[in-house]
């Protein structure tokens, strides 16, 4: 399982971060596990969100704990990004 992150670049969440979790041609759909569960993700342009490409290893090891994810599981490793970003 492949996880990614996301900056929003446009849009009213601008400087958001999400969790990608399915990549379409020209989509992907993300969620932050609040205001956009799993069960309904947001639809954002490929061209309106910026992929992190480092995650830091403490995250990482957070998600290989456990496999399966949750809405609330994917708050917490969305708080856990923002504050490792705003040390």
């Amino acid at each position: 399982m492949t996880i990614e992150f996301a900056k929003s670049l446009a849009g009213h969440d601008k400087n958001h971060y999400y969790l990608i979790l399915k990549k379409e041609e020209r989509f992907a759909y993300l969620t932050d596990g609040s205001s956009h569960t799993i069960e309904r993700p947001k639809k954002k342009n490929h061209m309106h969100y910026q992929i992190v490409k480092q995650i830091p290893e403490h995250i990482l090891a957070q998600i290989k704990e456990n496999e399966s994810l949750t809405d609330e599981k994917v708050r917490c490793l969305v708080k856990a990004y923002e504050r490792s970003i705003n040390k």
